[in-house]
């Protein structure tokens, strides 16, 4: 089973169980962003959650098996076309330079990892509507020099 195929069998399952990401978070012990990150394909899950991952959905076990499978990350869109995907493509055209200069201003020559990393999503409410909150938080990895 690849990435793709064990995706659709959590998708279908968490669906038809009507379960939310964050249920399935919570099933296994893990974030929700990681856990949905992980069941998209994007990240590798130990056997334990993976394990505990499809008791939950009543998945096979060649879907855990395809959970612990390292994952071939590439992005197959120059541009994607899913607005919401599409606004953070934005986003880092408009403030990266500025992103960038200011973690180095503050850390020096380095960058932010995407490695040892966590993130977290939230609802802020505002009497305006009611706001999305990212928070990004990675370890600084400054370059060498030799």
């Amino acid at each position: 089973m690849d990435k793709q195929q064990m995706s659709a069998a959590i998708i279908e399952a968490r669906q038809r169980l009507d379960l939310s990401w964050a249920d399935l978070a919570r099933a296994i012990e893990m974030s929700p962003v990681w856990t949905t990150s992980a069941c998209l394909g994007m990240n590798s899950m130990p056997a334990d959650k993976a394990e505990a991952l499809c008791h939950r959905l009543g998945l096979p076990g060649e879907v855990a098996l395809a959970l612990q499978a390292f994952p071939h990350k590439h992005w197959d869109k120059s541009v994607p076309t899913d607005p919401l995907v599409y606004r953070f493509y934005e986003m880092i055209n408009v403030y990266g330079d500025t992103i960038k200069e200011l973690i180095n201003e503050e850390f020096g020559d380095g960058i932010m990892s995407a490695i040892d990393f966590s993130m977290d999503i939230s609802r802020v409410a505002d009497p305006k509507g009611d706001r999305v909150q990212i928070v990004l938080n990675g370890k600084f990895l400054p370059y060498k020099a030799w």
